[in-house]
């Protein structure tokens, strides 16, 4: 009989051990879940004001484990699991900024940038080649003339060619140095002036030529050289020299200014003009004036284009369509990069790294770049920067909750240890 006694007394003891060993496991992976959970709300509330920060939550989960408690091949939870859960794909607020060359994005595009590995002799950065992206638009040039946010990542673009002025096709970071070229404004209009010889020192079928310098888009210069030919004492034509099917015939009255002009371009067109004729030829379409021209004892005319040649650098501005534009005294500004903008499959899967910035991975699905506005990559809103998503008074709340359920946690605990201490005594 005693031994009978003895024998259900080490039951119990076995079954009380076990169980309170469980409840201990799952109490310690509830206080292990619950500290994620608080490092998760407490990075959120640190990030609270930093721009572009995309907040994350706590996600938890049961695992079931066979055990000894389990009655008839049945399974018992006797633990729990936290993961965080990444929210890039949330919108932050657009807010006004003091900064100018900021830009912030509304969709669910993100920007291309790099981060420097180390310094050139010349304190130049050198720029590592792993891809980043970021929502973080708070940018700023430094001494070197790159946009850089406040997280230390160069903005990378399209940037112009300062040679042909064509804008580049791959990424690469965007420097806009104060030693930046102005290029030459496109031609869209020459004026000549000056007196055509319409005494006999000048016999019919002879003339004069004028040159003049024109730009085409990218500012690259080509040389008009128009060609004039008496007709009579108070008519002459007036001929592209490298197309002579782009003339015009120009009449004057009798005080000697121009009283008609009808021109004729290379496809056979005609019009008539009082004082100009268009011009149809390299490096584009223009119009040429000739009110400038009368007719007198000499041949002195001239001619010029209507372009800007010359300005200085005074600074950058931000395009809401991605243009970053250099500004000259001048008050012309012209393009120098152009900002796309890169969307994922699943934002949510990229992989966050130091700085607001993520890098891709097979769960996020390859970088697709698009421009501005195009794709759902989302509008730029310039001067401006997107607020971090944390919600405060949200995550405040939930850090009461998780203080709680970790209070409850360590109550667990301490039960147990009083429950294991009892259940040693039974059997002493």
């Amino acid at each position: 009989m005693l031994g009978h006694t003895t024998r259900s007394l080490f039951h119990v003891r076995e079954y009380a051990m076990s169980s309170i060993i469980n409840a201990v496991h799952t109490a310690v992976s509830g206080l292990n879940s619950q500290s994620h959970a608080f490092t998760d709300l407490s990075n959120n509330i640190a990030n609270s004001q930093t721009t572009g920060y995309k907040a994350s939550t706590t996600s938890f989960e049961d695992y079931v484990t066979n055990n000894e408690l389990a009655n008839d091949g049945e399974s018992l939870s006797d633990s729990v699991a936290a993961t965080t859960r990444q929210h890039t794909d949330t919108q932050g607020m657009v807010t006004t900024s003091t900064n100018s060359t900021a830009l912030a994005i509304s969709g669910n595009g993100f920007f291309n940038v790099v981060h420097a590995t180390g310094q050139s002799n010349d304190s130049t950065p050198v720029l590592g080649t792993q891809q980043y992206y970021t929502r973080n638009g708070d940018f700023s040039q430094d001494k070197n003339g790159y946009l850089v946010n406040t997280s230390g990542y160069y903005l990378e673009g399209y940037n112009v060619d300062a040679t042909s002025g064509t804008l580049g096709t791959s990424l690469s970071a965007i420097q806009v140095p104060s030693s930046v070229a102005f290029r030459p404004t496109e031609s869209t209009k020459l004026t000549a002036t000056g007196t055509l010889d319409s005494s006999s020192t000048t016999p019919v079928g002879q003339g004069t030529d004028m040159k003049a310098t024109a730009y085409d888009s990218t500012g690259t210069a080509s040389t008009v050289d128009l060609t004039w030919t008496k007709v009579n004492d108070t008519t002459w034509t007036v001929k592209d020299a490298n197309d002579t099917s782009n003339s015009a015939t120009v009449t004057f009255d009798s005080t000697g200014a121009v009283s008609s002009v009808t021109s004729q371009n290379s496809a056979g067109t005609s019009s008539t003009s009082s004082t100009s004729f268009d011009y149809t030829g390299s490096p584009q379409d223009m119009t040429v004036s000739l009110s400038g021209v009368t007719l007198g004892s000499a041949n002195t005319v001239s001619m010029t284009s209507d372009s800007v040649t010359s300005g200085t650098f005074s600074g950058i501005s931000m395009g809401t369509d991605g243009s970053v534009m250099a500004t000259f005294d001048n008050g012309y500004s012209q393009l120098v990069a152009k900002i796309p903008l890169t969307t994922f499959a699943d934002p949510n899967s990229l992989s966050a790294q130091n700085g607001q910035a993520y890098t891709a991975t097979s769960q996020s699905g390859s970088p697709q770049i698009n421009a501005v506005n195009t794709n759902g990559a989302g509008t730029l809103t310039t001067g401006s920067i997107e607020e971090s998503t944390t919600d405060l008074t949200g995550d405040l709340s939930k850090l009461i909750v998780a203080q709680q359920a970790y209070g409850a946690n360590t109550k667990v605990v301490s039960t147990a240890d009083q429950l294991l201490q009892t259940t040693l005594a039974m059997i002493q």
